[in-house]
């Protein structure tokens, strides 16, 4: 269910309004008792972009040649020089 908050409202507490929809709330911004907008929660675009990149590398450790001979503890503690 959306809660309803009137525009000078929702111009006042934006930051508060945010942190709701955060954490899942939804609110209908009205303007004199008409609704004009739904402030939601945003599509999960970052969620997407991380389940498509582990199907990439999933992927690609499939039909990737295995690497001989590389000593990977000698690799990191390299890096950490």
């Amino acid at each position: 269910m959306n809660l309803e908050i009137g525009s000078y409202e929702a111009k006042t507490k934006l930051p508060e309004l945010l942190r709701g929809v955060q954490a899942g709330k939804r609110y209908t911004i009205t303007l004199r008792g008409e609704p004009i907008a739904d402030l939601i929660p945003a599509e999960g675009a970052k969620q997407a972009d991380a389940a498509a990149a582990v199907d990439a590398m999933r992927q690609f450790m499939r039909v990737a040649p295995a690497v001989e001979g590389i000593d990977i503890k000698a690799l990191i503690n390299e890096g950490r020089a």
